[in-house]
């Protein structure tokens, strides 16, 4: 599975942005939540479930977008199950350190 990742980083933040690549460009919703999945925002470089979990562990930020990627947070203990947002097909979940 190949993911788009993008990091950001602002004042002191590290934010990762990431989603399974075969959902760019693709728009979901589900009664009043919609979701676009934006290459400009998630990047346009493949990157491995590796470098992900890398990335992730290192975040004071993170938006996971699909299943597979909101799998691998929940994988390394960065996203709990329950907290999921699933818009459409479309999962979805947040992080921050605090």
């Amino acid at each position: 599975m190949k993911f788009r990742m993008k990091i950001y980083r602002v004042r002191g933040e590290v934010l990762v942005a990431v989603c399974d690549e075969d959902i760019v460009g693709k728009t979901f919703r589900e009664k009043d939540l919609k979701i676009e999945v934006k290459e400009e925002f998630y990047g346009k470089e493949s990157y491995d479930e590796e470098e992900v979990k890398r990335a992730l562990r290192q975040a004071t930020i993170a938006n996971i977008t699909g299943k597979n990627a909101v799998k691998l947070a929940i994988s390394i203990g960065i996203i709990d199950e329950s907290r999921v947002l699933k818009i459409g097909e479309c999962w979805h979940a947040q992080m921050v350190v605090m």
